[in-house]
């Protein structure tokens, strides 16, 4: 048992007050998952030269100017970092995948969560409160976020194996369920390509998509091949820089709730995450419907 949240504000003006509306949702699941929490927030694309990566330290002690001055020194270009005690986002006008390889060789002790132009993401083990307090949730601004607090059941709790999961770009996805083949699915795409770095099963639903939207599937017509490809229970939320989903599998027996009005559309396995939220009394209120695929728009 796991909860997800999902926020969509429709209303530029409304993008300052993001992270505000969102942690009580993500408190609120807590009963649902009190091993660890995780979040995706998108916030205005940086120009189209450069990216940014999601890094993560764990225990270990990390000087995150430091480490931005050993990118510099083996890059150039212009690099800029912002830390959140354990959590930094490197902004870098460098290729990507460049960073990211010479990251995981010369400062191993990193981990990297994310890479893309708009999404920045936390995960940690702990309450889902005291993570939000950890790296200041409320204070996050953007479009739409991704939220997730995880109760174990297949794999460890480790920050790793916490939620969202990501691949390429922009991409990621929170799951709310148990699937029963996620290992048939690992022997299938490690033999293409596709790197895993967890047993999670989670996982193995994200870098099935990975492998879909690689191959040229848009992201519908990938979660539509994964109602044949992905079996047991799920809820799946997935954002992109422009785009919140969900889908639930063909019994539906993981809970969720939308909330949509003028201002935003709001999601939570259960409604007391949706409870606060302003207008909430005159939202159009609903439940996903069996493999059916519901997706917003920035």
């Amino acid at each position: 048992m796991c909860g997800i949240v999902g926020l969509l504000v429709k209303k530029p003006e409304l993008r300052e007050q993001l992270g505000a509306l969102m942690v009580p949702m993500l408190v609120g699941m807590t009963e649902r998952g009190p091993d660890s929490a995780g979040l995706a927030v998108y916030t205005a694309p940086v120009s189209g030269h450069e990216h940014k990566l999601s890094l993560y330290s764990g225990e270990h002690a990390v000087d995150w100017s430091e480490l931005k001055d050993r990118v510099v020194a083996a890059f150039g270009g212009r690099h800029e970092i912002e830390a959140h005690a354990n959590h930094a986002v490197l902004t870098t006008t460098a290729d990507a995948d460049r960073v990211a390889a010479w990251l995981k060789r010369h400062a191993a002790q990193v981990a990297i969560l994310s890479i893309g132009q708009s999404i920045d993401l936390y995960k940690d083990v702990g309450a889902p409160a005291d993570i939000a307090r950890r790296y200041e949730f409320a204070k996050l601004r953007g479009s739409h976020l991704v939220g997730h607090t995880r109760m174990a059941t297949e794999s460890a709790v480790t920050p790793a194996h916490a939620h969202p999961f990501t691949a390429g770009r922009d991409f990621c996805l929170v799951h709310n369920g148990s699937l029963s083949n996620p290992h048939l699915v690992r022997k299938h795409l490690e033999p293409l390509g596709i790197e895993f770095e967890t047993d999670n099963d989670t996982e193995a639903a994200c870098r099935f998509f990975e492998w879909r939207l690689r191959e040229g599937d848009d992201l519908e017509q990938a979660v539509e091949r994964g109602f044949s490809e992905l079996d047991g229970f799920f809820t799946f939320l997935m954002g992109t820089d422009t785009e919140l989903l969900i889908v639930r599998d063909a019994f539906a027996c993981k809970p969720a709730v939308v909330a949509e009005t003028d201002d935003y559309v709001a999601i939570a396995s259960e409604f007391r995450s949706l409870a606060h939220l302003p207008d909430i009394a005159h939202a159009s209120l609903f439940e996903p419907k069996p493999e059916e695929i519901y997706s917003w728009q920035i």
